[in-house]
Protein backbone atom coordinates (compact mmCIF):
# COMPACT_ATOMS: atom_id res chain seq x y z
CA UNK A 1 0.00 0.00 0.00
CA UNK A 2 2.53 2.35 1.31
CA UNK A 3 4.78 1.99 -2.03
CA UNK A 4 1.60 2.19 -4.46
CA UNK A 5 1.01 5.66 -2.85
CA UNK A 6 5.01 6.53 -3.07
CA UNK A 7 4.42 5.20 -6.67
CA UNK A 8 1.58 7.90 -7.27
CA UNK A 9 3.10 10.72 -5.77
CA UNK A 10 6.04 10.01 -7.85
CA UNK A 11 3.96 9.93 -11.09
CA UNK A 12 2.24 13.39 -10.28
CA UNK A 13 5.58 14.70 -8.57
CA UNK A 14 7.71 14.00 -12.19
CA UNK A 15 6.07 15.67 -14.98
CA UNK A 16 5.18 18.67 -12.63
CA UNK A 17 9.08 18.83 -12.32
CA UNK A 18 10.26 18.15 -16.00
CA UNK A 19 7.72 21.11 -17.17
CA UNK A 20 9.04 23.35 -14.49
CA UNK A 21 13.17 22.74 -15.40
CA UNK A 22 11.89 22.82 -19.32
CA UNK A 23 9.82 26.47 -18.73
CA UNK A 24 11.77 27.97 -16.10
CA UNK A 25 15.24 26.13 -15.13
CA UNK A 26 16.54 25.88 -18.67
CA UNK A 27 15.34 29.17 -20.12
CA UNK A 28 17.24 31.03 -16.62
CA UNK A 29 20.35 29.07 -16.69
CA UNK A 30 20.22 30.09 -21.13
CA UNK A 31 19.79 33.85 -20.19
CA UNK A 32 22.50 33.72 -17.79
CA UNK A 33 24.77 32.22 -20.45
CA UNK A 34 23.52 35.05 -22.76
CA UNK A 35 24.65 37.45 -20.59
CA UNK A 36 27.80 36.64 -21.12
CA UNK A 37 28.11 36.88 -25.08
CA UNK A 38 27.01 39.76 -27.30
CA UNK A 39 23.94 38.20 -28.74
CA UNK A 40 21.91 40.28 -30.23
CA UNK A 41 18.49 37.41 -30.32
CA UNK A 42 18.97 36.15 -33.51
CA UNK A 43 22.14 35.45 -35.22
CA UNK A 44 25.33 34.45 -33.96
CA UNK A 45 27.41 35.46 -31.04
CA UNK A 46 30.85 36.08 -29.33
CA UNK A 47 31.76 35.80 -25.43
CA UNK A 48 32.55 38.90 -23.87
CA UNK A 49 32.90 38.07 -20.21
CA UNK A 50 31.97 40.43 -17.70
CA UNK A 51 31.96 43.11 -19.83
CA UNK A 52 27.78 43.64 -19.87
CA UNK A 53 28.02 43.66 -16.39
CA UNK A 54 30.26 46.59 -16.48
CA UNK A 55 28.66 48.76 -18.82
CA UNK A 56 25.50 48.58 -16.78
CA UNK A 57 26.78 50.90 -14.28
CA UNK A 58 27.67 53.23 -16.58
CA UNK A 59 24.44 53.07 -18.86
CA UNK A 60 22.36 56.11 -18.05
CA UNK A 61 19.56 54.46 -19.35
CA UNK A 62 19.63 51.70 -17.10
CA UNK A 63 20.20 53.89 -14.29
CA UNK A 64 17.18 55.78 -15.15
CA UNK A 65 15.01 52.63 -15.23
CA UNK A 66 16.41 51.41 -11.43
CA UNK A 67 15.78 54.88 -10.32
CA UNK A 68 11.70 55.25 -11.68
CA UNK A 69 10.92 51.46 -10.74
CA UNK A 70 12.49 52.29 -6.77
CA UNK A 71 10.67 55.02 -6.46
CA UNK A 72 7.50 53.63 -8.50
CA UNK A 73 7.91 50.78 -5.44
CA UNK A 74 8.30 52.60 -2.32
CA UNK A 75 5.98 55.06 -2.91
CA UNK A 76 3.21 52.85 -4.12
CA UNK A 77 3.86 50.15 -1.46
CA UNK A 78 3.37 52.91 1.37
CA UNK A 79 0.11 53.80 -0.64
CA UNK A 80 -1.53 50.55 -1.09
CA UNK A 81 -0.63 49.35 2.42
CA UNK A 82 -2.51 52.06 4.38
CA UNK A 83 -5.40 52.39 2.32
CA UNK A 84 -5.45 48.66 2.42
CA UNK A 85 -5.15 48.70 5.94
CA UNK A 86 -8.38 51.30 6.51
CA UNK A 87 -10.27 49.43 4.22
CA UNK A 88 -9.86 45.72 6.16
CA UNK A 89 -10.16 47.67 9.44
CA UNK A 90 -14.04 48.48 7.88
CA UNK A 91 -14.54 45.80 6.53
CA UNK A 92 -13.84 43.58 9.18
CA UNK A 93 -16.24 46.22 11.63
CA UNK A 94 -19.72 45.68 12.08
CA UNK A 95 -21.38 46.93 9.41
CA UNK A 96 -24.43 46.35 6.96
CA UNK A 97 -23.66 44.37 3.66
CA UNK A 98 -19.93 43.13 4.60
CA UNK A 99 -19.59 40.61 2.35
CA UNK A 100 -20.72 42.60 -0.80
CA UNK A 101 -18.39 45.47 -0.31
CA UNK A 102 -15.38 42.53 0.35
CA UNK A 103 -16.49 40.82 -2.83
CA UNK A 104 -16.59 44.54 -4.75
CA UNK A 105 -13.59 45.81 -3.20
CA UNK A 106 -11.48 43.15 -5.08
CA UNK A 107 -13.08 43.29 -8.29
CA UNK A 108 -9.99 45.54 -9.66
CA UNK A 109 -7.61 42.40 -8.77
CA UNK A 110 -9.81 40.11 -11.12
CA UNK A 111 -9.09 42.38 -14.48
CA UNK A 112 -6.55 42.26 -16.14
CA UNK A 113 -3.54 44.69 -15.43
CA UNK A 114 -3.45 45.49 -19.47
CA UNK A 115 -7.15 46.37 -19.96
CA UNK A 116 -7.10 48.46 -16.92
CA UNK A 117 -3.98 49.98 -18.01
CA UNK A 118 -5.77 51.42 -21.32
CA UNK A 119 -8.74 52.26 -19.72
CA UNK A 120 -6.66 54.44 -17.37
CA UNK A 121 -5.42 55.93 -20.56
CA UNK A 122 -8.61 56.63 -21.83
CA UNK A 123 -9.72 58.34 -18.57
CA UNK A 124 -5.96 60.35 -17.69
CA UNK A 125 -5.89 61.09 -21.60
CA UNK A 126 -9.51 62.35 -21.99
CA UNK A 127 -11.58 62.52 -19.24
CA UNK A 128 -9.74 64.10 -16.63
CA UNK A 129 -8.69 67.23 -18.48
CA UNK A 130 -12.23 67.50 -19.89
CA UNK A 131 -13.38 67.57 -16.08
CA UNK A 132 -9.93 69.45 -15.28
CA UNK A 133 -11.59 72.33 -17.90
CA UNK A 134 -15.17 71.86 -16.08
CA UNK A 135 -14.13 72.96 -12.85
CA UNK A 136 -10.67 75.25 -13.72
CA UNK A 137 -8.13 73.10 -12.31
CA UNK A 138 -5.83 74.59 -14.78
CA UNK A 139 -2.99 71.76 -13.90
CA UNK A 140 -4.50 68.71 -15.01
CA UNK A 141 -6.08 70.48 -18.20
CA UNK A 142 -3.43 68.55 -19.53
CA UNK A 143 -2.64 64.14 -19.79
CA UNK A 144 -0.48 63.61 -16.50
CA UNK A 145 1.17 60.75 -18.87
CA UNK A 146 2.20 63.49 -20.83
CA UNK A 147 4.41 65.09 -18.24
CA UNK A 148 7.40 63.69 -17.36
CA UNK A 149 6.93 64.94 -14.11
CA UNK A 150 3.54 63.64 -13.57
CA UNK A 151 3.52 60.65 -15.58
CA UNK A 152 4.75 58.33 -12.91
CA UNK A 153 2.01 59.59 -10.86
CA UNK A 154 -0.70 58.16 -13.58
CA UNK A 155 1.24 54.31 -13.06
CA UNK A 156 1.64 54.60 -9.40
CA UNK A 157 -2.56 55.28 -9.20
CA UNK A 158 -3.29 52.04 -11.51
CA UNK A 159 -0.96 49.45 -9.58
CA UNK A 160 -2.58 51.31 -6.63
CA UNK A 161 -5.68 50.34 -7.82
CA UNK A 162 -5.07 46.75 -8.34
CA UNK A 163 -3.43 45.62 -6.09
CA UNK A 164 -5.01 47.17 -2.88
CA UNK A 165 -8.48 44.24 -3.25
CA UNK A 166 -5.54 41.21 -2.85
CA UNK A 167 -3.80 43.20 0.37
CA UNK A 168 -7.25 44.13 2.04
CA UNK A 169 -8.14 40.55 1.83
CA UNK A 170 -4.57 39.44 3.53
CA UNK A 171 -5.32 42.04 6.30
CA UNK A 172 -8.79 40.86 6.52
CA UNK A 173 -7.52 37.73 7.28
CA UNK A 174 -5.05 38.78 9.79
CA UNK A 175 -7.46 40.92 11.67
CA UNK A 176 -10.26 37.65 12.17
CA UNK A 177 -7.53 36.17 13.85
CA UNK A 178 -7.19 38.64 16.36
CA UNK A 179 -9.18 37.05 19.58
CA UNK A 180 -12.22 38.98 20.83
CA UNK A 181 -10.49 38.90 24.27
CA UNK A 182 -7.82 40.99 23.17
CA UNK A 183 -10.03 43.87 22.58
CA UNK A 184 -12.34 42.95 25.86
CA UNK A 185 -9.11 43.10 27.95
CA UNK A 186 -7.35 45.97 26.53
CA UNK A 187 -11.09 48.05 26.05
CA UNK A 188 -10.59 47.69 30.67
CA UNK A 189 -7.29 49.08 30.74
CA UNK A 190 -8.56 52.01 28.85
CA UNK A 191 -7.14 50.81 25.19
CA UNK A 192 -9.96 51.73 22.32
CA UNK A 193 -9.24 53.88 18.85
CA UNK A 194 -6.28 54.69 17.80
CA UNK A 195 -4.12 53.33 21.21
CA UNK A 196 -5.93 49.76 20.54
CA UNK A 197 -4.69 49.45 17.36
CA UNK A 198 -1.14 50.64 17.78
CA UNK A 199 -0.83 48.38 20.76
CA UNK A 200 -3.09 45.32 20.49
CA UNK A 201 -3.65 45.07 16.30
CA UNK A 202 -1.08 46.10 14.85
CA UNK A 203 1.66 43.87 16.30
CA UNK A 204 -0.78 40.72 16.49
CA UNK A 205 -1.19 41.29 12.93
CA UNK A 206 2.64 41.88 12.16
CA UNK A 207 2.99 38.54 10.07
CA UNK A 208 0.41 39.38 7.21
CA UNK A 209 1.99 43.11 6.88
CA UNK A 210 5.31 41.33 6.63
CA UNK A 211 3.72 39.32 3.76
CA UNK A 212 1.74 42.29 2.24
CA UNK A 213 4.94 44.27 2.48
CA UNK A 214 7.17 41.42 0.82
CA UNK A 215 4.96 40.93 -2.28
CA UNK A 216 4.12 44.68 -2.91
CA UNK A 217 7.99 45.47 -3.32
CA UNK A 218 8.55 42.50 -5.69
CA UNK A 219 5.38 43.17 -7.77
CA UNK A 220 5.91 46.66 -8.09
CA UNK A 221 9.57 46.27 -9.01
CA UNK A 222 8.46 44.13 -11.54
CA UNK A 223 5.82 46.49 -12.67
CA UNK A 224 5.13 46.08 -16.92
CA UNK A 225 1.22 45.94 -17.48
CA UNK A 226 0.69 49.26 -16.25
CA UNK A 227 3.68 50.75 -18.23
CA UNK A 228 3.08 48.67 -21.33
CA UNK A 229 -0.27 50.41 -21.34
CA UNK A 230 -0.25 53.72 -19.98
CA UNK A 231 3.15 55.42 -21.07
CA UNK A 232 5.16 52.49 -23.05
CA UNK A 233 8.43 54.14 -21.03
CA UNK A 234 7.14 57.68 -22.00
CA UNK A 235 7.40 60.48 -22.34
CA UNK A 236 11.59 60.86 -22.38
CA UNK A 237 11.96 57.48 -20.92
CA UNK A 238 10.48 59.35 -17.61
CA UNK A 239 8.55 55.62 -17.12
CA UNK A 240 10.99 53.11 -18.38
CA UNK A 241 10.70 50.38 -15.94
CA UNK A 242 13.57 47.49 -15.35
CA UNK A 243 11.11 44.97 -16.80
CA UNK A 244 10.07 47.59 -19.38
CA UNK A 245 13.71 48.29 -20.18
CA UNK A 246 14.90 44.65 -20.67
CA UNK A 247 12.04 43.38 -22.28
CA UNK A 248 12.19 46.65 -25.02
CA UNK A 249 15.17 46.27 -26.02
CA UNK A 250 16.33 42.89 -25.30
CA UNK A 251 13.47 41.54 -27.96
CA UNK A 252 13.73 44.28 -30.57
CA UNK A 253 16.59 46.37 -29.69
CA UNK A 254 19.24 43.86 -30.46
CA UNK A 255 20.72 44.05 -26.72
CA UNK A 256 19.87 40.47 -25.94
CA UNK A 257 22.76 39.54 -23.93
CA UNK A 258 22.97 42.92 -22.48
CA UNK A 259 19.57 43.02 -21.41
CA UNK A 260 20.04 39.23 -19.99
CA UNK A 261 22.71 40.76 -18.07
CA UNK A 262 20.21 42.91 -16.53
CA UNK A 263 18.06 40.82 -16.06
CA UNK A 264 20.18 38.62 -13.78
CA UNK A 265 21.18 41.72 -11.83
CA UNK A 266 17.75 42.51 -11.97
CA UNK A 267 16.70 39.12 -10.03
CA UNK A 268 19.49 39.12 -7.51
CA UNK A 269 18.04 42.50 -6.28
CA UNK A 270 14.77 41.16 -6.38
CA UNK A 271 15.81 38.27 -3.86
CA UNK A 272 18.14 40.51 -1.88
CA UNK A 273 15.40 43.01 -1.12
CA UNK A 274 12.62 39.77 -0.42
CA UNK A 275 15.14 37.92 2.53
CA UNK A 276 16.41 41.80 4.04
CA UNK A 277 12.37 42.56 4.76
CA UNK A 278 11.97 38.92 5.61
CA UNK A 279 14.69 39.46 8.27
CA UNK A 280 13.82 42.80 9.56
CA UNK A 281 9.88 41.55 9.67
CA UNK A 282 11.16 38.69 11.66
CA UNK A 283 13.25 40.37 14.20
CA UNK A 284 10.60 42.68 14.66
CA UNK A 285 7.76 40.06 15.38
CA UNK A 286 10.42 38.57 17.65
CA UNK A 287 10.55 41.63 19.54
CA UNK A 288 7.06 41.80 20.00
Amino acid sequence: MKNERKRTFLLITIPILALFVCFNTIPLIRGVIYSFTNFKGFGSFDWVGLRNYMDLFTDSRVGGSYLFTFKLAIVTTIVVNIISLILALALNSKIRAKSFFRGAYFLPNILGALVVGYIFNYFFTYILPAFAKMVGLKSLEGSILSNPDTAWIGVMVVCAWQAIAMNTIIYISGLQTVPEDVYEAGALDGATGWKQFRHLTFPLIIPFFSINMVLCIKNFLMVFDQVMALTKGGPAQSTESISYLIYNNGMSGGQFGFQSANAVVFFIVIVAFSVAQMKISGRKEEQL
